[in-house]
């Protein structure tokens, strides 16, 4: 089927807008410029609207299989198309574990029925106890899954880390750390470590928790010549690290979440919808994680988008799980707070959504909006104005600390494959 996207704009560099017109077949994009006559079935009008690439999110948690009553394929994978993101990454810390190649199998069977591309993150150990590796090899070979985490938890054994990075030469697969810590997370911590939590009343988490073992990392990775990716980074130490060794030579790359860029302690109430991991830090680590952006030392941005139910956030700060939603609210809040502003321009932070993703992550036909590219693409309103409103939410969790804030573009139209699967308006 042959889908004609009419009466649309592109944003090149320096945020110079072209009108075009785009024809999408067979799931790849086929023309993008002046307007044809070829007959197409389908006919979609992107007036007041600009096309970009679909965006690529390397950080969600579906929570499916094992944990149903927070979210699942279909409901994530549905507030990932309202918000934009034609792929995603399922983090493996799901019921039963992706960490032998017959459960990956499965695993991969259950995410193809989402309505965006999804692919799913292996284990680096075994149900993620940090003691023995996944068999790389048989997991890369058969189920073509190139990247690896033990996220939520991370590897607290220098000697398995080392073996991980190892392997990951080996059998040129990438490893994902969440790094943390864990002698830093005692007690009831539950945020930064810093001025707020003093105010709160809260036991705190350092900044050392996140740094010291990224460190710790890089210095094996160093050692081994291995492929590593930073999740979430939080502080303005792990920000120095990942830039003293990029410039090292070594095969590191980082993301940052949206609300990390949105931010810091003192915007965290006494409510769990602030409590994420890791937790929200100081200005200066904010500003921080900004200039990292500007200056390539973090490559990309992520969600972590990570649903829980009311039940269990409504337990306070101290006892509700950490994480929040983000699939529905980054795009309109960074182009809001970010692009409106002048701090960026769109065209960069397409880049920092889609394009450095797809290149890290190796999909090499998705992140550009360009012929004979997948027909990945997303149809922006740039005079959408609102409100974040959780009761609009597709996603089952609504932990989110943004809820009134306000936006000045959303999304009108998400295509997958050639496919609409999210139209505004339309459920």
């Amino acid at each position: 089927m042959k889908t004609y996207i009419k009466n649309v704009r592109i944003v090149k560099e320096n945020d110079v807008f072209e009108d075009v017109n785009i024809i999408l077949e067979n799931g790849k994009i086929i023309h993008i410029g002046e307007a044809t006559e070829e007959v197409c079935e389908k006919i979609i009008d992107g007036k007041n609207c600009v096309a970009m690439a679909g965006f690529i999110d390397v950080h969600v948690h579906l929570r499916e299989p094992g944990y149903t009553h927070k979210e699942t394929i279909e409901t994530g994978a549905k507030a990932a198309a309202k918000g934009g993101f034609t792929t995603i990454f399922a983090m493996p810390n799901v019921i039963p574990y992706p960490d032998h190649s017959e459960q990956i199998r499965s695993y991969q069977k259950q995410l193809q029925t989402g309505c965006v591309n999804i692919y799913p993150y292996a284990c680096i150990s075994e149900q993620e106890k940090g003691k023995s590796l996944v068999d790389f090899q048989t997991i890369k070979e058969v189920n073509q899954v190139y990247v690896y985490s033990d996220d939520g938890v991370g590897i607290q054994n220098e000697e398995i880390m080392k073996q991980a990075l190892e392997a990951s030469k080996t059998y040129d697969v990438m490893i994902a750390a969440h790094t943390e810590d864990m002698k830093y997370r005692v007690g009831k911590a539950c945020m930064h470590e810093g001025i707020q939590n003093k105010k709160l009343g809260y036991q705190g988490i350092p900044s050392a928790c996140e740094s010291e073992q990224l460190l710790r990392d890089l210095k094996l990775l160093e050692q081994t010549g291995g492929t590593y990716h930073v999740c979430h980074v939080s502080s303005k130490e792990s920000v120095a690290y990942i830039r003293e060794y990029k410039n090292k030579g070594c095969d590191v790359s980082a993301e940052v979440t949206a609300h990390h860029l949105l931010l810091n302690e003192e915007d965290v109430k006494d409510h769990a919808n602030f409590k994420m991991n890791p937790p929200l830090r100081s200005k200066e680590d904010q500003q921080a994680l900004w200039e990292g952006l500007l200056d390539g030392t973090i490559d990309m941005i992520a969600s972590d988008h990570a649903p829980h139910t009311e039940e269990e956030k409504a337990r306070g700060m101290e006892l509700a799980p950490f994480g929040i939603v983000a699939l529905e609210t980054a795009f309109p809040l960074l182009y809001s707070n970010f692009v409106k502003t002048n701090k960026t321009t769109l065209h960069q932070l397409g880049y920092w959504m889609s394009g450095a993703s797809a290149k890290r992550f190796r999909l090499p036909k998705k992140g550009k909006l360009e012929v004979g590219y997948d027909a990945d693409l997303v149809l922006i309103d740039l005079d959408d104005q609102g409100y974040i409103d959780v009761k609009e939410f597709v996603s089952k969790g609504k932990n989110t600390p943004f809820q009134g804030w306000a936006y000045d573009a959303n999304i009108y139209c998400t295509i997958v494959n050639g496919n609409v699967v999210y139209e505004k308006g339309k459920r």
